[in-house]
């Protein structure tokens, strides 16, 4: 523990060190002190990734003389999740944040080039003193190598809604995310002090802005699988504050990945483009804080804690500063040109921008909602899902349409009569796709109109392509096949760029479609019984219970019947970890009264999943349990495993009636299809030519000299 703060410190001092550096490269343009800047950056990821590692080790050998092992992880607990624990913690997750961080920070030492050289004092000080700020944390509020209470030889063991394996991930990849968002802000900042406001920044932080949106986008859609095969509701969204926190850099990255393609083509939209990039990093910072301050009620916070009030402070200094320096470079931040005309690709980028904004200000003031009115009332005051849908709902109508339209629209100016011609074929295949899920049972207006605006962009980007391959096939001679793969290939950044729009509309078809067609039934049910559902016939067949040495489950076997044939077997349950609370719970009621978590039985399929959660009743093993805590309470450990095990099975032999909640939902699938096709799509667009990436080595090569 000792060598863990050390590296804490140590690490913490290597960012000052390099923070005080940095400035003075930047005021005397000395290269010597730039290095050591650099230096400063690797050795503070080396420290970061040593107290990670150690931490670990910890977590894998069951040490619990550290409170963070003691606090989320036990010897029954699987690698898997020990291994996963750490970020399960508030100290655990701050260092997480800064292995991240300097990583990343490492990648733009590794990735300088000449042409950024001005700036990269400035942004080494930037991503620095981020860096610093979680050191400190870690070493003066809450660091992860703090000791366990004397004596203490048993885990807690990790929280049982976490025990999900891609929960585990969702935590990285959000940090990712907000990692790769402090990367932008360092360049605008560089720029804005540096006077060189030109689209070189834009240039060098394109792949980091494009990493960052790709990773909050997985951290979202990894948090949604889980809310969806986990928490035993039956949504896969609900408008949580912490989910809220993690959609808002999201939609201002969109934002800016869109507008930063017009200041490089037309030298427009600046002074918007620094702002998205602030904003995308503050709000960044508002979801780590949100998860901390416990200012708001969430199932993903850590609850109250005295890290409000330094995150509270940085969030300041970083809006204003960035308000000041924005303001002072008003006048080189002015556009080089102006909008050629309303029909023209501009337009849609500007619209876009305008609704991907006002998604996020609908978000923010519904999430922020109960401070506002506790504030101005008196009283706090919530706002629930359907507050958001109502005001989310045409601003995503919206934003598909534009996606639609888009690509059929040339740069500056289109003729109106070029751009209906384009849109002829896309529009009559959205139609008849809409008439088609009409006919199908969606009867949704919204949910129409955005299955009919997924369709024409589906068939306007795969028109584009095809043109583009056609042209090319006709200059080279080669089959379109090969014509369309080798334009794809040499212009991944725009291909890629459709892939992810289709992947966006096809997941917003799932959610109108999920939305507007599910139906669902509580019922209680005994073995033998059944219960039909939208079509599907589900019976019960028998009751089934487990012990493992960190849970024990108590759950259903379910046979799925439609039209007379057997579908699947689906086999949701109830698992149960046990509490340390020997006192009140008793030796053997501990194991039967701790925290419980649900294992959802799943039919998924491209037209609808049926969803099956399953809440046993235990009131049948009470009376054997309050035997056992009182006449077994001495026996030996082998005894007792003996004694839950009989227990355990006494409730098949009972077979009492299970409450089984039983949900058919149309469309979930093409949520998870859509969110693949964007990752695929953002893999693609980030993937440079082979000649770029050459001509990138030879300047890094140049630049170290």
């Amino acid at each position: 523990m000792l060598l863990g703060r050390a590296l804490m410190i140590l690490g913490l001092l290597a960012a000052l060190v390099g923070i005080a550096v940095a400035v003075r490269a930047h005021r005397t343009s000395d290269f010597r002190m730039l290095q050591v800047a650099r230096r400063s950056v690797l050795a503070v990821m080396g420290l970061a990734l040593g107290a990670m590692l150690l931490l670990e080790i910890a977590y894998v050998r069951d040490d619990f003389s550290y409170a963070l092992v003691a606090g989320n992880s036990s010897a029954t607990t699987p690698l898997y999740y020990k291994l996963t624990a750490v970020w399960s913690t508030q100290a655990g997750s701050l260092l997480l944040w800064l292995c991240v961080l300097s990583v990343m920070s490492a990648f733009v030492v590794r990735g300088a080039t000449v042409a950024h050289r001005h700036l990269e004092p400035i942004v080494l000080g930037v991503l620095l003193s981020v860096c610093a700020f979680f050191a400190f944390l870690m070493v003066v509020y809450a660091s992860p190598f703090e000791a366990s209470p004397q004596g203490t030889t048993v885990g807690a063991g990790l929280q049982p809604l976490l025990r999900y394996p891609l929960m585990a991930l969702h935590p990285i990849a959000l940090y990712i995310g907000y990692a790769g968002a402090t990367v932008p802000f360092a360049f605008a900042v560089a720029a804005l002090v540096t006077g060189r406001l030109g689209p070189s920044w834009l240039v060098a932080v394109r792949r980091y802005g494009m990493v960052a949106w790709a990773f909050l986008a997985a951290g979202l859609v990894l948090g949604s699988r889980w809310s969806y095969a986990e928490l035993g509701w039956g949504g896969f969204w609900g408008w949580d504050p912490v989910e809220n926190a993690a959609l808002l850099p999201w939609l201002t990255a969109t934002a800016f990945i869109h507008s930063s393609v017009i200041q490089e083509r037309r030298g427009m939209l600046k002074v918007w483009n620094v702002s998205l990039v602030a904003a995308t990093f503050i709000l960044s910072l508002v979801g780590t804080f949100l998860v901390r301050s416990g200012i708001l009620d969430s199932i993903h916070a850590f609850g109250a804690s005295t890290l409000g009030v330094p995150f509270l402070l940085l969030i300041t200094i970083v809006l204003g500063g960035s308000v000041a320096l924005i303001v002072w470079r008003r006048p080189l931040l002015r556009s080089d040109h102006r909008l050629d005309g309303l029909l023209s690709r501009e337009m849609v980028f500007l619209l876009n921008n305008v609704l991907l904004v006002g998604l996020a200000f609908v978000v923010f003031w519904g999430t922020f909602f109960p401070l506002i009115s506790e504030a101005v009332t008196g009283t706090k005051s919530a706002l629930g899902p359907p507050w958001f849908e109502i005001y989310t709902a045409p601003l995503g109508i919206g934003l598909v349409l534009l996606l639609a339209i888009g690509p059929s629209l040339a740069w500056q100016a289109t003729a109106w009569r070029l751009w209906l011609r384009a849109l002829r074929a896309p529009v009559a295949l959205g139609l008849v796709v809409a008439a088609v899920a009409v006919v199908a049972g969606v009867s949704t207006a919204s949910t129409v109109v955005v299955v009919l605006g997924a369709t024409v962009v589906l068939a306007t980007s795969a028109q584009e392509l095809l043109r583009a391959g056609r042209a090319r096939s006709t200059a080279t001679g080669h089959r379109v096949p090969a014509a369309v793969l080798a334009v794809v290939s040499r212009n991944r950044r725009r291909y890629g760029g459709y892939l992810t729009h289709i992947g966006f509309v096809v997941m917003l078809a799932g959610v109108a479609v999920a939305g507007a067609s599910s139906t669902g039934k509580d019922v209680r049910m005994r073995p033998g019984d059944s219960v039909s559902v939208a079509g599907y016939r589900v019976n019960y067949e028998r009751p089934v219970a487990q012990v493992r040495s960190e849970k024990i489950t108590f759950g259903a076997r379910l046979g799925v019947w439609e039209n007379g044939r057997r579908l699947a077997t689906l086999s949701p349950a109830r698992e149960y970890y046990p509490s340390l609370d020997v006192g009140s719970k008793g030796v053997f009621g501990r194991f039967f009264d701790g925290e419980a978590t649900s294992e959802i039985g799943i039919r998924a399929s491209l037209g609808r999943d049926l969803w099956v959660a399953a809440s046993p009743d235990l009131q049948t093993l009470r009376s054997p349990i309050d035997e056992a805590n009182r006449r077994f309470a001495t026996v030996p450990p082998a005894a007792q495993a003996l004694i839950i095990t009989a227990i355990a099975e006494r409730y098949v032999v009972r077979a009492p009636a299970v409450t089984f909640r039983v949900i058919v939902r149309s469309g979930v699938s093409w949520i998870w299809i859509g969110a693949c096709l964007m990752g695929a799509g953002a893999f693609l667009a980030l993937r440079l030519p082979r000649r770029v990436r050459a001509r990138g080595g030879r300047l890094r090569q140049a630049v170290s000299r």
